[in-house]
């Protein structure tokens, strides 16, 4: 672990590589798993905001959920996350003629539709932050639907830090993310040794 400010960082986010091969595993991060996307707070504002413009990019079924439950609901722990469709897909997922899953917020903000460019917690992935009493935990998270994203990482030679440069700083700022790419040369020297 190294710290940075408030925050206790996995070396793992150092020393593993990862890079999204969307043509392989068709985006199944948005579909897989027991629950939504973990949603901070100030988010649940930002999705009410940018539905009217991604309203049309979502399935009728997921226009239903939101219809009947909203957004987001408290999850089995206790978490807000992202509302789902048949225990499955974010309702904020679309999918391109080719069958791949995407964001229709992440979507909007290419287009410039919006400022928002998809809940923090989706944009870190496959990095998870966990708040504490005395500081955040910033963990590698391992999940077999993202082998595919590992295997072409490492082919590329991107560690995971460098991949998520974007939404590292967007989560804690610029000289965080500074002293982060510090400490990744630092390790990374060390292990050419």
């Amino acid at each position: 672990m190294i710290q940075i400010e408030d925050t206790l960082v996995s070396l793992e986010v150092l020393d593993r590589y990862f890079l999204c091969d969307l043509s392989k595993c068709k985006g199944m991060c948005c579909v897989e798993g027991d629950s939504g996307a973990p949603l901070e707070d100030s988010e649940l504002a930002k999705l009410r905001e940018v539905l009217p413009l991604i309203w049309n990019d979502l399935s009728p079924k997921a226009r239903e959920v939101i219809n009947k439950q909203g957004v987001a609901y408290i999850d089995e722990e206790g978490d807000t996350v992202t509302s789902i469709v048949d225990g499955e897909d974010c309702v904020f997922t679309c999918y391109d003629a080719d069958g791949n899953c995407k964001c229709a917020i992440e979507k909007a903000y290419r287009e410039g539709k919006t400022d928002f460019p998809k809940p923090i917690s989706c944009h870190l992935y496959p990095i998870r932050v966990t708040q504490y009493r005395d500081f955040k935990a910033v963990n590698y998270h391992r999940w077999s639907v993202c082998k595919v994203a590992e295997i072409l990482g490492k082919k590329e030679r991107l560690p995971v830090y460098e991949f998520l440069k974007e939404p590292l700083i967007r989560k804690f700022g610029e000289a965080w993310y500074k002293a982060l790419e510090k400490c990744g040369e630092e390790w990374k020297s060390q292990m050419e040794e």
